[in-house]
């Protein structure tokens, strides 16, 4: 009873907003090109389907020709893109008519001529997102190696090096398939890592090569093993199916749990709040899980929302964390920094804790990316006294 409730409040509260902007998207249509009604009744009709569509193509998996869902499913995430883009620009055009409006009224109506006519304006914003969205689809392949040195005083004398890799937010789905799966383990195999680490959302759903990826990520070779955190999408898509998954890519899967890779490093992780959705399982303590950390240890957090309680700096040396995507498609950015504090790259915390926010290695929704290159990020933990060139 409670997951149907919760699953209803949150599909009236995204149809509520989804329907807003496609409202505002459709007054954006009448105004710059003027239609007959049977026009206005196609355009009102594609734009349901279009506000329907993530839900669509749930419905329809599996239950159609595989050609017909995959459209759906690139069509919809595409779209959703496109939509916020829309929204975005146009939002930024009607600040600076009303500006020009109020301006005219107080000055001179002459300034009125500034204002630029409804049709050029859709013209312009509307080649402006189809570049957006060439140059994101190329952006969202290009994986960036991003690189962190760690200088501490826990590891051995004889050990000058230990290299973390982290990829994070890969939404292996129907739009991150195998192609993505190679291109990542390709790179990953490149950097030698000592420890493989994944900071959530490593699946969702859709994905049809899901041995192959698998076989793929057991082909990876470390020195002391591969390590992975719950995302919220773990459990949108379904925790015990995401949980094989993740234990079939040959990761170790940490649920509000500890483990000591050897004598000087420590790896703990905890559940995304996502664990709660259904307001049934609580979400862990996350300062019992901490305190459990010895302080001789390099200790690594993993969590996936990059979320720091003050009482628990102090108590690791670094998080990894993600889910952010850095906004993903520029100017997403901003919205998504009104609810974190801490959305992309090294943060020091204080007290001898630092956080590092991954801005992803995948996409979700629409398989673009802009201004937010997708990114596999390299923790190489030093000797503290030293100065070395971390390449291997």
């Amino acid at each position: 009873m409670k997951m149907n409730y919760a699953f209803y409040i949150f599909i009236g509260i995204f149809l509520t907003i989804s329907g807003l902007l496609h409202f505002y998207f459709y007054r954006k249509i009448i105004k710059a090109f003027p239609l007959a009604l049977p026009y206005h009744i196609l355009i009102i009709l594609i734009l349901i389907f279009l506000i329907l569509s993530p839900i669509i193509m749930r419905l329809i998996e599996g239950k159609v020709p595989e050609i017909i869902y995959t459209i759906t499913v690139y069509t919809g995430y595409i779209w959703m893109g496109i939509i916020f883009l829309l929204f975005s620009f146009n939002l930024v055009v009607d600040l600076y008519q009303f500006i020009v409006f109020i301006l005219s009224r107080v000055f001179d109506p002459a300034l009125t001529k500034y204002m630029p006519p409804h049709r050029t304006t859709f013209l312009v914003i509307a080649a402006l997102i189809a570049f957006i969205n060439i140059y994101g689809f190329f952006e969202a392949g290009r994986i960036k190696t991003e690189k962190v040195i760690f200088k501490t005083g826990k590891l051995p004398a004889d050990i000058d090096l230990l290299r973390v890799v982290q990829i994070s937010d890969i939404h292996f789905s129907r739009t991150n398939g195998l192609k993505l799966a190679d291109k990542i383990t390709g790179i990953i195999k490149e950097l030698n890592p000592d420890i493989l680490v994944s900071t959530g959302d490593l699946i969702d759903d859709g994905l049809k090569e899901v041995e192959e990826v698998q076989g793929l990520f057991r082909e990876i070779n470390t020195s002391y093993g591969k390590y992975a955190a719950t995302g919220n999408h773990e459990f949108i898509a379904g925790i015990e199916k995401t949980s094989k998954f993740t234990r079939d890519c040959d990761f170790k899967l940490l649920r509000n749990e500890t483990v000591k890779i050897n004598e000087f490093f420590t790896i703990a992780a905890i559940d995304d709040p996502g664990v709660n959705r259904n307001g049934e399982s609580p979400v862990p303590d996350e300062s019992s899980i901490l305190d459990s950390l010895s302080d001789d240890h390099i200790n690594l957090y993993l969590k996936h929302q990059p979320i720091v309680d003050p009482e628990n700096i102090g108590k690791f040396d670094l998080q990894l964390s993600g889910h952010t995507h850095n906004g993903q498609i520029f100017p997403f950015k901003f919205f998504v920094n009104l609810s974190y504090k801490y959305i992309t790259g090294l943060y020091d915390l204080g007290n001898d804790s630092l956080i590092y926010v991954s801005r992803g290695t995948g996409t979700w929704g629409p398989p673009i990316r802009f201004l937010s290159p997708p990114e596999i990020t390299v923790v190489d933990f030093v000797q503290k006294s030293d100065i070395i060139n971390p390449e291997r």
